[in-house]
């Protein structure tokens, strides 16, 4: 079971390491060996995460298949208040403001968090900003909210499901694959590369915000270069909450792509960063990274190739390589 803010504490005093103490400081943190870790909720609140805390089965047995995804639109004619859309029931769509011709936006977030949480209205309200178009937030809460590892191995499963739901959305209300665009914070990375997959790497986009990083090195359910006909990373807490490596086609790192980034004080802010720098550059569209010769490059800030700007919400964007840039160290950066 999860482990709460308040009796994280105690369990550091247990584990031996004083970093531990401080919520949010992953300083102790050695990707591969460390068996604590500070993980932000939907808010972001540190959490202490046991990765080595033994699957929850009656969680799994219950809301692994992902069938308990929910599918909430959002349009410029409901911007606040979702409509919801279920999978195999036509009359949801139809009574609904969703409008085939569209693009359409997937919204999908991390562990701890839900349909609500942060990265949902923020992002989705800068999608409607800039465009007339379909946002569908997924809400995966049932599975999102148990243990890490079981959000974890839950992950191929609630991408998958998503990943029919869009076939038989596009199949049965209307569609372009050229028009869909995924999006994934942490956990939620990993999912828009599963339901990437799940369709034929026939999405037009897919961005990985910072993809989650503890107990994915080297596993075949992570995000992939290929899961769609251009995949983005955006790296902002790399080696500790995140994936360092260029797991994507383009793959950015504002600030060196790891903690601290500027305004921030803890690895889980750092975490963070990544779907707000991308709420921003979907509003403005004016952060531009510059090639990286390689990932030390990208580390140390010092990259000056050719241009790509990061983020945004353009559909037809293609790139490829390592790209570096600086930020500021507050909204809008």
């Amino acid at each position: 079971m999860k482990l709460l803010v308040v009796l994280a504490a105690l369990v550091a005093l247990c584990a031996g390491s004083p970093t531990l103490l401080i919520p949010g400081d992953n300083s102790h943190y050695v990707e591969g060996e460390s068996r604590y870790i500070w993980m932000p909720d939907g808010e972001g609140v540190p959490h202490l995460v046991d990765l080595q805390e033994k699957d929850d089965d009656e969680v799994s047995r219950e809301s692994r298949n992902g069938a308990n995804n929910q599918y909430w639109l959002y349009t410029r004619q409901n911007p606040n208040s979702f409509q919801l859309l279920v999978h195999n029931n036509i009359n949801s769509v139809r009574n609904s403001n969703y409008v085939a011709s569209r693009p359409l936006k997937v919204i999908v977030h991390g562990w701890n968090s839900n349909g609500n949480s942060e990265i949902n209205p923020m992002v989705t309200s800068a999608f409607l900003a800039v465009q007339d178009c379909n946002v569908i937030v997924v809400d995966w809460r049932a599975l999102a909210n148990s243990a890490y590892w079981t959000a974890v191995n839950g992950v191929p499963s609630v991408g998958q499901h998503l990943g029919d739901f869009l076939q038989w959305l596009i199949n049965n209300a209307g569609g372009n694959w050229n028009n869909v665009h995924l999006v994934g914070f942490s956990l939620g990375a990993h999912v828009v590369g599963n339901a990437g997959r799940r369709v034929g790497n026939r999405a037009s986009r897919i961005t990985g915000l910072d993809p989650a990083g503890p107990n994915w090195g080297g596993n075949s359910n992570a995000l992939r270069a290929a899961d769609g006909q251009y995949v983005e990373c955006i790296h902002t807490d790399g080696g500790l909450l995140g994936i360092m490596d260029p797991i994507c086609r383009a793959n950015f790192y504002p600030n060196g792509g790891r903690n601290p980034q500027p305004g921030c004080w803890i690895s889980t802010c750092s975490h963070s960063r990544a779907y707000e720098f991308f709420a921003v550059t979907i509003r403005y569209n004016r952060h531009v990274g510059r090639q990286c010769s390689n990932i030390q490059q990208a580390q140390n800030n010092g990259c000056s190739g050719s241009s790509l700007n990061m983020g945004n919400a353009v559909l037809s964007k293609r790139g490829n390589g390592l790209f570096g840039l600086s930020t500021g160290n507050s909204w809008p950066f």
